[in-house]
């Protein structure tokens, strides 16, 4: 098998790492002890892959050896064994291969989730608002945290746009290819002829960006403060409370008015700015690397029609898989998990064949 070396010296350092999470001198400082356990958390899941491969690869040569038995029963015994473990070992190893490509140094970022309607008027904000509620169901079961830094409601009770933070275990791995056009077929409630209209929003998903990805000059940032508009309580429309942060050098502009406090908003939409301004440099390194790689690792381009939801038809397509699911009822409550995976699987699939890092 390929990376077998590799396989060896991960569960090597396993082992060693584990070993040293019980040394009271690890114990006893906090940052080497969150350093060791993270390092050895990262390690388990293909170790513990690996040693699945030791046991059915074992396993298999043992039923191997007993195709040369004289007993006509072994023999079917082991004819069946080998039926069975091949497959088995031949899967173990595709997805130790895909364990051991190069990690997409964004994976255990939170994310920037940004959704705005697009085509369709009203119907598209209320999709917006429908597809945000899916998204933070699917962060709950999860146990991820939402915070919504700014949203803007049409007078329809939807959306026309929603920016939020969330945050938890590996969050930009599972949403990173969810960016892109959402489109929704179904017949609005102001329809009187039945008729299927179909509308769109934009999804944006951004990792979100420290300050050691990306210094912003403060020199740079021009800051206004303005009255809450909106649910509330007293200090709305009274304090100068939601804040708007303008980077001049790109004109980018990020407001937070969720938070009562300003210093809260403030830091809140620090968090946004930075993000957009390292998506923005990450979209200038795809560019540079062109637009054949670009396809490969799915950057999830906004201007790609990417998914469809059919109300009708209870149907979900993706159409950069071919995916087709008759589920969408259980989507729209946060069931994202068939698709997410499927279309991870996609692009890793891509990745391995590739040979490149995602």
């Amino acid at each position: 098998m390929q990376y077998f070396d590799r396989l060896e010296e991960a569960e090597r350092r396993y082992n060693d790492l584990t070993a040293k999470m019980t040394d009271p001198k690890v114990i006893s400082d906090s940052d080497l002890y969150r350093k060791t356990s993270k390092e050895q958390s990262d390690l388990a899941e293909v170790v513990a892959k690996f040693r699945e491969w030791k046991r059915a690869t074992q396993e298999l040569g043992d039923a191997r050896l007993m195709l040369t038995e004289s007993d006509a029963d072994l023999k079917q015994m082991a004819e069946l064994e080998v039926a069975r473990l091949v497959p088995e070992v031949e899967q173990i190893e595709a997805d130790l291969h895909v364990m051991l490509l190069p990690k997409d140094p964004n994976d255990e970022k939170n994310v920037v989730l940004e959704i705005r309607k697009g085509a369709g008027g009203d119907e598209a904000s209320l999709f917006a608002g429908e597809v945000f509620r899916m998204y933070s169901r699917y962060a709950e079961e999860l146990g991820w945290k939402v915070e919504v830094t700014s949203m803007s409601e049409s007078s329809v009770g939807g959306l026309s746009e929603v920016i939020a933070l969330v945050s938890g275990k590996k969050v930009y791995s599972r949403l990173k290819y969810e960016s892109g056009v959402h489109r929704v077929q179904r017949v609005p409630a102001t329809e009187t002829q039945g008729r299927v209209h179909t509308s769109t929003i934009t999804v944006v998903v951004m990792p979100e960006a420290d300050e050691v990805d990306v210094h912003v000059d403060p020199k740079d940032i021009r800051v206004d403060t303005f009255c809450s508009s909106g649910p509330g309580g007293q200090s709305v429309n009274t304090t100068y409370s939601a804040v708007r942060l303008t980077h001049l050098p790109t004109g980018t502009v990020v407001s937070c008015q969720d938070e009562k406090s300003q210093i809260k908003n403030r830091s809140k939409a620090m968090q946004v700015l930075r993000s957009r301004l390292y998506q923005m440099e990450m979209e200038k390194q795809m560019a540079a690397i062109g637009a054949e790689r670009k396809s490969m690792v799915g950057t999830g381009d906004r201007s790609e029609k990417i998914r469809t939801y059919n109300f009708p038809q209870n149907r979900i397509t993706d159409h950069r898989i071919g995916l087709t699911l008759h589920q969408l009822d259980l989507t729209m409550q946060g069931r994202l998990e068939p698709v997410i995976e499927a279309v991870t699987n996609y692009y890793q699939s891509e990745q391995a064949r590739n040979g490149n890092a995602a």
